[in-house]
């Protein structure tokens, strides 16, 4: 999973109008960023640096760190924020979208996604596994949606699977008495509702898969090359 996610980023470097570098910068190191700096610079592409979780880090320790970081990567501009307090974040996207290029739309005005409905059920889920438990558990888990049926009432049933790397994690994911796996299950049934404009009934099933994240087609299903 690392190996595809580190390779589908740089692939999208090699397209982007702009690319960013974020850094943790209370944990920041010059001579371990060298290498993936140098990379960068060698795409040719316009490039920013973002130092992330400025609140952490001494001013006085900050500001040389800043210095070192954007003469050894050429950065165009040096942004410092902290994504937790939000301090930062609102000039780095104003920045951001002063900065891209004008172009046609790609999508009609009216289309919000160009996912399956299938895909959209398993991203939604996904999305409350990321805001519901953080830390490193979304990031061993996988969802898939398993079935996805139209009743005659009009609703759909959708059935969907979140397979996990390790044991300890199906606990956390399912919750005491299963209250959080019920927590995530409701809240992306309601955006689901609101996205499909429709009644759904939701069905969450957690399974414990060790080296799903090496698995080809589990990696392509997240958009990876496996």
């Amino acid at each position: 999973l690392d190996r595809a996610m580190v390779a589908a980023a740089w692939e999208g470097v090699a397209g982007a109008d702009l690319a960013c570098l974020i850094v943790d910068a209370a944990k920041a190191d010059p001579d371990d960023l060298a290498e993936p700096i140098e990379a960068l610079a060698a795409t040719g592409r316009p490039r920013w640096l973002i130092l992330n979780k400025i609140d952490l880090l001494p001013r006085d320790k900050l500001l040389p760190l800043a210095e070192t970081l954007a003469r050894q990567g050429g950065f165009a501009e040096v942004f410092m924020i902290s994504a937790l307090k939000r301090d930062g974040v609102d000039r780095l996207l104003d920045a951001l979208a002063a900065a891209m290029p004008e172009g046609p739309h790609l999508y009609p005005e009216d289309e919000l996604t160009d996912q399956t409905e299938r895909m959209l059920a398993a991203e939604l889920v996904r999305e409350q596994i990321f805001l519901q438990l953080r830390d490193e558990v979304p990031y061993g888990a996988s969802v898939e949606t398993e079935s996805f049926s139209e009743r005659k009432d009009g609703s759909v049933r959708i059935d969907v699977t979140v397979y996990v790397a390790r044991a300890g994690h199906k606990k956390i994911v399912l919750g005491e008495g299963g209250a959080r796996i019920k927590s995530i299950g409701s809240r992306a049934r309601r955006d689901l509702e609101r996205q499909l404009e429709r009644r759904v009934h939701l069905f969450l099933n957690v399974k414990e898969r060790p080296g799903w994240d090496e698995e080809a087609a589990r990696l392509r299903a997240l958009g990876l090359d496996g």
